[in-house]
């Protein structure tokens, strides 16, 4: 009589098996659906196919059994370089990683237990004892390989040699299961957890002592109600050994910088999505995110803004940072991810904006980005837009510091300040006038040209790239002055830490940036989070970055506003401390506003800045938005001068269309007050304007 069970698949059958990526950031093998192997090496064995990306996924999933707590090391570990096999096995592969149990296989418990000094004991396998380890081995025989298949780099064929926690004998020897393990630490994993080592090493980074790690850990375990993982028995000794890796540790890692990039690199795999060496041809680029930055992205990045911070440093560092922002819910700019490249980061973008959103979206398929802030015109806007399938914005922080810092520099009559604030505004906003962007810069240069330090700066640094920036004005909606505001605070935090003068004999490495950014600087921002959202160590921020002027200006009430809509030259913000005292915004609702507070005196935009451009927007008494008055004067040419070609005019009529969702989109930014609101009469005279294009065709 046949059987009716279902046949096992040999392994030559395994590229048929369906590819499992369960939608949670971390997953167990509970979480996959397994099949049994017929013949083969691993005839009887469990095994599934994942994505090679989530691989470490898997491994920390698998590490946070319930039952089990467990933490699997690499055990041993073999790789092929690609075009070594000329016919390879269907199984056969790139990399081969066998990961064991840290509770095994060796088994030193009755060792331990015995009064002898156990020398006669052997180990379970020909590596010999680990030093330190003894006390952890209780002959786990729980291990799985993984392999990055050969014909299929992008997968991973998992196999399950033993998926249970037991011995050779097969009882339980460790977890809440096995009896001998009750009352002590082998019912918990048997390391701390990556998250708790850096949640330590970010304290210890920004001055924390020892004491008060440990105090404020015991108030943790204790408001949990006791015990509960490994993670709560954490020691003074645990402490320590991170103490002195923290004290041992040093950024040169080789004298050379560009070996010592490479070690760093080597070492620090998972938190670098994008890597690519200094050639004849191609320049240096280095992409990093650690695992705590991808943790922000994905809660913050989620249905939010992503701003790029570009080319810092390039004065004074080898390479010029790049630096991607998100908004948390206190307006606080988080870095999200770090990009070093030997080159303008724009003109290279193509090469590792792709892995950064693969990087995110393998992580959280489900992910979406409301808008991107860029704030260089030359970015690949295309790449960006293919990548994260969003709205991209002007971001002018930039360009708006540098003018006013170097007015303030140059230009010591205060009214003059203002008037050539305004105007350099209008350049870059010319495309709105029957002007071009050269005949604004000719008007500028002729009403100020008794301005000569300033216009030789002018000159020499912007007036090559005034065109590009005109255009993108024309061409992209413009960010609000509200985002500035976190960007820029951000600037002066990465400023301050970098550039003090106790580092200048470190700037010219790169290995020293890497160091700077990946331990005391990213502490910092920890600390920012972890202190919000726990009340804990408050007094150790720096309170001169812990707001920024978009939050402030969340704070003051629209009555300290003082704003005639009949005259918009200027507007008044009565203070919250001193209610006699009101401070003077000039050109107010504009990137280009300027105040006569300190704040504002030293360059920076401030919160009554904001504040007017909040108020401003809300009465929708701001000036209409750049991009929308382009679209419709793209809109009403089209209708004043129809084409003649029937093909040309359909595709007039698809683009009319196409920007008529875009204002849609813009209106939602809008709402959310990225944007300044679109004034009532754009959208309506655009669907009288694709009616009319309807009635041509």
């Amino acid at each position: 009589m046949k059987s009716h069970e279902p046949k096992m698949p040999r392994m030559e059958d395994i590229l048929n098996l369906p590819v499992q990526d369960p939608p949670c950031a971390e997953f167990s093998a509970a979480y996959l659906k397994w099949v049994k192997v017929e013949g083969g090496r691993q005839g009887g064995d469990d095994i599934a196919l994942i994505p090679f990306a989530r691989v470490e996924d898997f491994v920390k999933g698998e590490s946070s059994n319930a039952e089990c707590p467990a933490s699997f090391r690499i055990e041993s570990r073999r790789k092929r370089s690609e075009g070594s096999i000329s016919k390879p096995r269907v199984d056969g592969y790139l990399e081969y990683t066998l990961y064991w149990c840290s509770y095994g296989p060796e088994d030193y418990r009755d060792s331990e237990s015995s009064n002898g000094d156990g020398s006669d004991v052997k180990p379970a396998t020909g590596k010999g004892s680990r030093p330190g380890r003894r006390h952890m081995m209780r002959g786990c025989v729980c291990h799985f390989t993984v392999k990055r298949l050969y014909t299929r780099p992008l997968l991973a064929l998992i196999i399950y040699n033993q998926r249970k926690h037991v011995d050779k004998t097969g009882a339980p020897c460790h977890g809440i299961l096995d009896r001998g393990a009750v009352g002590t630490r082998a019912m918990y994993a048997p390391r701390i957890s990556e998250d708790l080592r850096q949640k330590v090493m970010s304290m210890l980074y920004v001055g924390i002592s020892l004491d008060n790690v440990i105090q404020h850990h015991m108030e943790v375990v204790q408001g949990h109600g006791g015990p509960h993982s490994r993670d709560d028995f954490l020691t003074r000794n645990d402490v320590r050994n991170m103490e002195r890796v923290i004290r041992n540790s040093s950024h040169e890692l080789h004298t050379d910088d560009e070996c010592s990039i490479k070690m760093w690199v080597q070492r620090h795999q998972k938190h670098v999505f994008f890597f690519q060496d200094y050639s004849v041809s191609e320049p240096f680029v280095l992409g990093i995110q650690t695992d705590w930055q991808l943790q922000q992205i994905l809660h913050y990045g989620n249905n939010g803004l992503i701003a790029s911070h570009s080319t810092f440093g390039s004065k004074k560092l080898k390479y010029p940072l790049s630096t991607l922002l998100v908004f948390d819910s206190s307006q606080n700019a988080i870095p999200v991810a770090w990009i070093i490249t030997s080159s303008f980061v724009g003109q290279y973008i193509h090469k590792w904006i792709g892995p950064l959103a693969e990087r995110i979206r393998t992580k959280d398929p489900r992910w979406r980005l409301s808008a991107f802030l860029v704030d260089d015109p030359s970015f690949d806007i295309s790449t960006i837009r293919e990548n994260f399938q969003c709205r991209i914005l002007l971001c002018v922080w930039h360009v708006r510091r540098a003018w006013i810092r170097s007015l303030l520099k140059k230009c010591y009559n205060i009214d003059v300040q203002r008037e050539m604030f305004k105007h350099l505004g209008w350049i870059l906003y010319s495309s709105r006038s029957e002007h071009n962007g050269v005949g604004s810069v000719e008007e500028f240069m002729q009403v100020f040209v008794d301005q000569f330090a300033f216009m030789d700066y002018f000159k020499n640094r912007w007036l090559p790239y005034i065109e590009l920036w005109v255009a993108s004005m024309c061409s992209l909606p413009v960010a609000s002055p509200e985002p500035l505001a976190a960007i820029e605070t951000y600037h002066l935090r990465l400023k301050s830490k970098l550039f003090s003068e106790r580092n200048a004999n470190f700037w010219p490495r790169v290995d020293w940036l890497i160091h700077a950014l990946t331990t005391e600087f990213h502490s910092l921002y920890w600390l920012d989070q972890y202190s919000e959202e726990t009340g804990y160590f408050a007094n150790f921020r720096d309170d001169s970055f812990s707001t920024n002027a978009w939050n402030q200006a969340l704070q003051i009430p629209d009555a300290n506003v003082i704003l005639d809509e009949q005259n918009l030259q200027l507007a008044k913000v009565i203070s919250q401390a001193d209610g006699t005292l009101a401070y003077t915004i000039w050109n107010p609702g504009s990137e280009f506003s300027l105040c006569d507070c300190p704040w504002s005196g030293l360059g920076n935009v401030c919160k009554h800045v904001v504040k007017l451009a909040m108020v401003c927007k809300n009465r929708q008494v701001a000036r209409p938005l750049l991009a929308a008055q382009v679209y419709r004067q793209a809109l009403l040419s089209l209708l004043q001068n129809p084409p003649d070609d029937p093909l040309v005019l359909e595709h007039a009529i698809l683009h009319a269309t196409r920007l008529q969702q875009d204002i849609k989109g813009l209106e939602e930014l809008s709402n959310s007050g990225l944007l300044q609101p679109l004034p009532p009469e754009v959208n309506s005279q655009t669907a009288v304007n694709l009616q009319l294009f309807s009635r041509l065709q």
